[in-house]
């Protein structure tokens, strides 16, 4: 495991079919490895690293990406809903659009809304908005922060938008809620 070389780092970015099974490349803040040829988004140069087989980079740790299938085999639907669940949990201060997601997760935005809801039984955006709202529960305990400074850390911009969508989930406003819970 080592960081790209210029040569490696041209490949990525060109998504060049030429150097696909020369190396691997893995996202240290996705889990997931690919093929230089992989359309995904390009990543951050710094979360790059470099595995001379896809074996390599399995006993680092990474995952397959859905996308190029790069470990050979498709990855269980499971283990791709618990990478997205984790990915999820871990960035709740943005907006989370399905987009971003399927981008993210190397996967189109249709397969990871049919793939979520069967493996899971419930859509991803459902699982989204119940992650932002029990994790602006939390938030609210905490009687030094501002609905807005809330609303920011569960990835609305909006104030207004994100006491509309906590009340229609909680049943009360987020000042209500936080002054039930604090008293």
């Amino acid at each position: 495991m080592r960081k790209p070389e210029k040569k490696e780092w041209n490949a990525i970015i060109n998504c060049d079919s030429q150097f696909d099974y020369v190396f691997y490349y893995a996202v240290k803040t996705t889990g997931i490895f690919c093929r230089p040829s992989c359309k995904s988004k390009t990543p951050k140069f710094e979360n790059v690293v470099i595995f001379k087989s896809r074996d390599e980079a399995i006993e680092a740790g990474f995952r397959p990406c859905k996308r190029c299938k790069s470990g050979g085999a498709r990855v269980p639907d499971e283990e791709w809903v618990l990478d997205i669940k984790r990915y999820v949990r871990l960035n709740l201060s943005e907006p989370l659009t399905l987009n971003e997601i399927a981008v993210y997760c190397h996967g189109s935005e249709s397969h990871l809304h049919r793939t979520f809801k069967k493996v899971t039984g419930e859509t991803i955006h459902h699982f989204v908005v119940h992650q932002k709202i029990t994790f602006a529960k939390e938030l609210l305990q905490n009687k030094n922060l501002e609905v807005q400074q809330v609303a920011e850390k569960v990835g609305f911009q909006n104030a207004a938008q994100f006491a509309t969508l906590f009340k229609k989930k909680t049943g009360r406003s987020p000042s209500k809620y936080r002054n039930e819970v604090l008293k």
